[in-house]
Formats: C-alpha cells, structure tokens, sequence
C-alpha cells in the first residue's frame, strides 16, 4: 500500500516572487498588494518562505530547498506541485501548465539534485505535450491523490482537463473521482482553479468545502467515496476557502509523527470544532504566507512538492 504522508518536500525559493498576470485570468484568489515594490514583494516572501521552511524542518521533516533561477521569468516558481511530482514507484511525472512562463518552471538540474539526496529516478513520464494542444492537468493542484486508496479527485477547470485526468489514472492504476466545484466572483459562479483549493486528503481523514460542488449529486458522489474509505470527512465553508483553509497537506515529521500544514490565515479561520477535529487525527502546524497567498493565489499545499521516491 502507497504512503500518504511524505516525509520529503521540494521547495522552490523565489527570487522574483509577483503577482502572474498570466494565472490570474482564472486564479480569482490572486491580488495586487498596493504600496509596494516588486523587490519588496519579493523579500516578503522569501522571508514567509524561509520561516515556513524553519517550521517543518523543526518538526523534522526533510525540506530540500532549490534556489529558483534569474535565468527565466518565473513568478510562480514557489509553486513546484504544478509541474512535478515524485512517486513511490521511482517515477517523476511533468505536468502541462496553462500559463506559458509557469512552463520554463520546469528544470532538468531539480533531477539531479533530488538524487543528490539519495532518492532513486528511473522514469519520467511526461504530458507536457499536450499543451501544444491548449489541454493542462497541473499536478497536484489540479489532483488531490489518495494514494492508499488508489483515487485521484479532480474538479474540472480550464487547468484539469477530464481526458488527461483519466490518462494519469490509468496509467498509475487509479480510479478517478471527476467533479465540478466552484466559487463566487462578482456575483457569478466560477470553475475553482485548481482542486487543492477547496480539498485535502490525509490518512484517516479528509477536509473539503462541500460547497463549491453545487451539483449535489456529485456532492454525494465524492463525500461517499471518501467515507467508503473510513475517512473521517471535516467540511470547511467558502469563506474559509477564500482563507486558503482547503489548501493544507499532510506530511510527516520526526519519529513518524504526522502534520497537518497550513498557513497561519487558513488556521485562524478555522473554528475551534474544526481545529479539534483535526487535531484528533493529527498535530497542525502553520506559518504566516500573507504576501504569498495575496500574490500567488495559492498557500501552503502549493509550495510542497512531495517526495514519495525510493532512497537508493
């Protein structure tokens, strides 16, 4: 049985953190910070992204931190879980991204240094050709995996396209749990960008803001399939979602310990019922990712890329 909490993570330091004008055509979280420079906005997420890589590192997880590049113009950078992810059965896999400067996120060099680290490579499997074809599937934004169980939830946007969301299952021997979820803009009921949004798996439970699937039944449909699995369900409100409360990630720490990460703003919006009821399965842990969140329109899940390799 796969493991669903990774005691590695990926992270990308940013060294020209912005708000992408390229996602926020569909990323509706996204927000300009008035007042200040981009050199400022840039420091305030290195500093949110070097305190949040203190944190888990103090609670033993295993973070290796890759300096982005000046090289190319990649604002998002902080985001890896978009373009790759890393399987227990030596495989990576590369996503294709909708936005074109997300594309150059991808680099060759992270191989190598994730080997470095003494994990074993002996697959790519690659589906960044389909963008030639305007099709994306951006990772583990657009899937949340439920590795122990085989399933993969994906809620449909212009970012997760069903075709390749069922190419991905079939050739990693997974069920897909396709949906549609979505969130107020102006007044209007538009596609969430990316499904860890609104929705997080760990071990024994799940969190999910039923809300945003407004076709009940396929609400139905995918609160069933997560019960069927013994997971404990915690629902979380729209308003939450908007405080990135669905966009946490469950890792492990020292000695097997689990942890459920989030960022400091997803957790104050949480209620007391909520903190309980995770706690019940696990220790949070979170970190203040304000401009991060503002910016990028993404949290903490989104800065994670898992590591789930074999060590050699």
């Amino acid at each position: 049985m796969s493991q669903q909490a990774a005691n590695t993570v990926l992270m990308i330091r940013p060294v020209q953190f912005r708000m992408n004008e390229q996602t926020a055509v569909n990323n509706y979280y996204q927000k300009k910070l008035e007042g200040l420079t981009p050199e400022n906005v840039n420091q305030k997420a290195q500093e949110e992204f070097d305190g949040f890589v203190e944190r888990l590192r103090s609670v033993g997880v295993n973070v290796i931190v890759v300096d982005d590049t000046t090289d190319t113009d990649t604002p998002d950078s902080i985001f890896p879980n978009n373009w790759i992810s890393f399987h227990d059965n030596a495989e990576v896999v590369l996503y294709p991204m909708f936005a074109e400067n997300r594309r150059q996120e991808r680099r060759e060099d992270i191989f190598d240094i994730v080997e470095e680290e003494g994990f074993k490579i002996t697959e790519i499997n690659d589906y960044t050709s389909a963008e030639e074809d305007n099709i994306f599937l951006e990772g583990t934004g657009s899937m949340i995996l439920d590795r122990e169980n085989a399933k993969v939830y994906a809620a449909l946007s212009p970012r997760a396209d069903e075709e390749l969301i069922i190419e991905f299952c079939e050739d990693n021997d997974m069920h897909p749990v396709i949906f549609e979820a979505y969130q107020t803009v102006d007044g209007n009921r538009l596609p969430i960008y990316h499904t860890n949004v609104m929705m997080s798996i760990a071990e024994t439970f799940a969190v999910i803001c039923g809300d945003s699937i407004d076709d009940k039944q396929e609400r139905k449909l995918v609160v069933n399939s997560l019960k069927e699995d013994g997971k404990d369900v915690i629902y979380i409100t729209e308003d939450q979602v908007n405080h990135f409360a669905g966009n946490m990630l469950q890792v492990e720490g020292t000695n097997g310990q689990l942890y459920m990460v989030m960022s400091t703003q997803a957790y104050e919006s949480l209620t007391d019922v909520q903190i309980k009821a995770i706690e019940k399965h696990c220790a949070i842990l979170h970190a203040p990712l304000y401009t991060i969140e503002a910016c990028g329109g993404g949290s903490a899940r989104c800065m994670l890329a898992e590591v789930f390799l074999p060590k050699e």
